[in-house]
């Protein structure tokens, strides 16, 4: 074979790997980005959106709460659980907000009106009567999501969020035995 034809067919030989693996790079990026296989709420199940919705409230009133008594709490103890809450909560709500996102979920950026009530409530409390009352609520709060995330964990239709609610399940439990802890030292 003459050295000019032997060139013109490795030339075309390279054109077509390329031109090959292109195509094969877009057929790939297509079945991983088509509407079909993207992240979309309408494959979350109603539940799971609630839990995710309610999950977003209390964390979000969880970090507000932590901010007062990190500031207005008159025992060291609830000084140190509100910063607590701030640092764990704020991570959880740093993990739901990137599962939301990949499910096309929008979280609500503030705080609903029953959540905002209890806020402002207690940003208007000071000494023992705050302390009281914050430990008071994140008793029954952390009973309360306890529950709400037990119940996802085990009922859950979406492995992304169930996982999230096992997980963070766990230091939900953690918080309630703490602040109990704390709440028995009041008595």
């Amino acid at each position: 074979m003459a050295p000019c034809m032997r060139r013109a067919i490795l030339g075309l030989m390279k054109k077509s790997f390329f031109v090959l693996t292109v195509v094969a790079c877009l057929a790939a990026f297509n079945s991983t980005s088509s509407p079909a296989n993207a992240a979309d709420t309408s494959t979350v199940s109603a539940a799971d959106k609630t839990f995710v919705m309610k999950a977003a409230q209390g964390g979000m009133t969880e970090v507000q709460l932590g901010l007062l008594a990190a500031d207005q709490g008159t025992s060291q103890d609830v000084r140190d659980f509100g910063s607590k809450m701030v640092v764990d909560h704020g991570k959880a709500n740093d993990e739901l907000k990137s599962i939301a996102s990949s499910k096309n979920i929008t979280l609500p950026e503030k705080l609903d009106t029953k959540h905002q009530a209890m806020v402002d409530k207690m940003s208007k409390m000071s000494g023992a009567a705050f302390d009281k009352a914050y430990v008071a609520a994140m008793v029954k709060g952390h009973k309360e999501t306890d529950a709400l995330f037990t119940k996802e964990a085990s009922s859950g239709q979406d492995a992304d969020i169930k996982a999230f609610a096992a997980k963070t399940d766990e230091i939900v439990k953690m918080h309630l035995s703490m602040i109990q802890g704390i709440q028995s030292k009041m008595k």
